[in-house]
């Protein structure tokens, strides 16, 4: 078993040290079963150190000139050579015990893919923690994986069509849709997680005032996701503030 763990990277050299080491440190749920890993970071026209950093960390880097998280993922996901991919957001640290849950729903053979609940950093004000608890009851009822974590069968990912490139924020969402649909027709399973929570970055709190952040989440509400289509209503992913 081969397992491949891929990061989209847009301007991260500051926080993907931290997420890289992570990931490796997390991978020894994957040796210990005597399975081999890959790591890749897909830049995605990144204009700081960020393919610099990846490759001193000993991860294959390939490169996305267009800046749209789901094609960076995509780009990523070509060059692994895994039958397995495991997503992890570059401002992540996964922990050996979510790898390992991962590993044990992988070995079982009754799920093609899912995802995780997630936390965020210490330091967290409360009412954002409080929402993201919201997102983790929302993503365990619906079926749908936070694309911080998003683990799927190499072959069921390709054969939906991966993340693709039609929405600028939330594919997950979309991506969770089809496998789950792919899942019920080969009487398998699309899993989140909840024991090993994956933790991420609050750092959006702190780079973005809530008017702008509520005029981002409101929009997408009441578009039901349509503005997602347009990168110009995804600031807040793509306007480079780090």
């Amino acid at each position: 078993m081969r397992v491949s763990v891929v990061l989209p990277a847009f301007n991260e050299e500051k926080l993907l040290p931290a997420a890289l080491a992570s990931v490796k440190a997390a991978a020894s749920a994957f040796t210990a079963r005597g399975w081999e890993w890959e790591c890749v970071v897909c830049d995605n026209n990144s204009t700081d150190g960020t393919s610099a950093v990846a490759r001193a960390a000993g991860a294959t880097v390939v490169f996305e000139p267009v800046n749209q998280i789901g094609r960076a993922r995509d780009a990523g996901a070509r060059v692994a050579t895994g039958e397995w991919l495991v997503f992890i957001d570059a401002d992540s640290t996964p922990s050996a015990e979510l790898f390992a849950s991962i590993a044990t729903r992988i070995a079982e053979g009754r799920a093609l893919g899912g995802g995780s609940t997630v936390e965020l950093e210490p330091g967290t004000p409360r009412y954002a923690r409080f929402v993201c608890g919201l997102w983790n009851l929302w993503s365990r009822l619906a079926g749908w994986a936070a694309g911080s974590c998003v683990w799927v069968e190499a072959a069921a990912f390709r054969a939906v069509g991966g993340f693709g490139t039609e929405y600028y924020a939330g594919e997950e969402v979309f991506l969770s849709r089809r496998l789950k649909s792919l899942a019920r027709r080969s009487g398998r399973r699309f899993v989140i997680l909840a024991d090993h929570p994956l933790r991420t970055s609050s750092r959006k709190l702190k780079l973005y005032t809530l008017p702008e952040a509520g005029r981002f989440f409101f929009r997408m509400l009441f578009t039901a996701g349509r503005a997602a289509k347009r990168p110009e209503n995804c600031e807040i992913w793509y306007d480079g503030r780090r």
